[in-house]
């Protein structure tokens, strides 16, 4: 077969096994990825050293005689669809925000089978040996940067891939191979067009201005890095601008016109995951129905121990902030959430707030401390050392 009958036959598995969009891209070092240093020397990639990888800035290190990368998109765009930023911060009770992508099964387990899946058919349909590897926001490849450069869309403002009929809602994984591909670029040879524009709305609604320019990001301001990535203490300047978020954020890709459109995803298990409490020893439970993952409650979010953490987000990219993380983000979060004191959820929520604030994890304890200061508006006494 020839590199173009190639390109065709995986392009055709591909979105027969599900994927949205696939494209092929050579693997060469692209503009933006001569970029990547200054970015790391400024600091911008916070606690996050696994992207100080040099084989980040050039794709043909991943794997020996690399020649292209097939590139891979899947929407995840689940309903309901009602954005972060529509929902009350002073709702009773109180409820927290968890990224779009994360409402669902791991991603990361729905796609790698299927990238698997798809070199398992192309060493049974191609002649010549070839090496491959597949990742999926697991290896040392920036996938949006590969996924502009197969066609599949271009780098928006707000530094996600933007594709003009997905919009941005969308999974991305890789395959790096020795095979000498067809590109998938426009004739012209050239990327996607940038259709941003003079659009800044992504820019102007970050709470908390992560981005210093467009199409560059400050992670250590992000309200995913801080919830997600960050393992010790939220900085105070960025905490009262985190609003109810738990996991991720969404406000940039929410308030994006090519999002305004975007076709829901046709794919089940990205819909938002239902959580069913388990009986406690009187058979009866503090939670009786099931938690959904789309704005759950603070209340039941705090109230998980490690083992619940484990059992709940089992196969969940929720995991990722690991229980500690999960549980500080949630102090956060009721501390933001304007909670009055003739409410009944108030005293529930200091209840568990004072418990968190004298346990052993000395993370837990400070934002739990400090949720309590901003609900009662009154200096917490802390206890004094023996």
């Amino acid at each position: 077969m020839t590199p173009a009958e190639q390109t065709k036959y995986i392009r055709e598995q591909a979105l027969s096994a599900g994927f949205d969009l696939c494209g092929v891209a050579p693997a060469d070092i692209y503009p933006e990825l001569g970029r990547l240093p200054e970015w790391l020397s400024r600091g911008y990639a916070g606690e996050m050293t696994y992207l100080e990888d040099s084989r980040r800035a050039d794709p043909r290190l991943v794997l020996p005689g690399a020649r292209s990368i097939i590139v891979v998109a899947l929407n995840y765009n689940s309903p309901p669809s009602a954005p972060k930023q529509s929902l009350s911060h002073e709702s009773s009770p109180p409820r927290g925000w968890i990224s779009r992508y994360a409402w669902g099964a791991d991603y990361h387990e729905v796609m790698l089978p299927k990238l698997k899946s798809l070199i398992d058919q192309m060493r049974a349909k191609f002649a010549e040996p070839f090496d491959a590897r597949a990742y999926v926001d697991t290896g040392p490849i920036i996938e949006r940067v590969a996924a502009k450069y197969a066609g599949l869309g271009w780098l928006a403002k707000n530094t996600c891939l933007i594709n003009q009929q997905l919009g941005s809602w969308l999974f991305l994984g890789v395959i790096v191979t020795t095979l000498v591909l067809e590109p998938t670029l426009s004739p012209a040879g050239s990327p996607s067009p940038d259709l941003c524009g003079s659009c800044t709305r992504c820019l102007d609604a970050c709470p908390t201005q992560a981005f210093p320019e467009p199409y560059v990001l400050d992670a250590r301001r992000c309200i995913s890095y801080l919830t997600i990535e960050l393992r010790g203490s939220i900085p105070d300047e960025f905490r009262s601008s985190m609003g109810n978020a738990v996991i991720g954020c969404d406000i940039c890709q929410d308030v994006c016109p090519w999002n305004r459109k975007a076709p829901l995803t046709s794919i089940a298990s990205f819909l938002p995951r239902e959580i069913a409490e388990p009986p406690t020893e009187s058979g009866g439970s503090s939670f009786p129905t099931p938690h959904s993952l789309f704005s759950p409650e603070l209340q039941w979010v705090m109230s998980l121990s490690q083992e619940d953490f484990s059992r709940a987000f089992r196969g969940s990219a929720v995991k990722r902030a690991k229980w500690r993380g999960l549980v500080r983000n949630a102090c956060v979060a009721l501390g933001n959430s304007s909670l009055s004191p003739d409410l009944p959820a108030h005293a529930d929520t200091l209840s568990i707030l004072n418990r968190l604030a004298s346990c052993e994890d000395s993370i837990i304890a400070s934002h739990a401390r400090w949720a309590i200061s901003r609900l009662t508006s009154a200096e917490v006494k802390l206890p004094v050392a023996d």
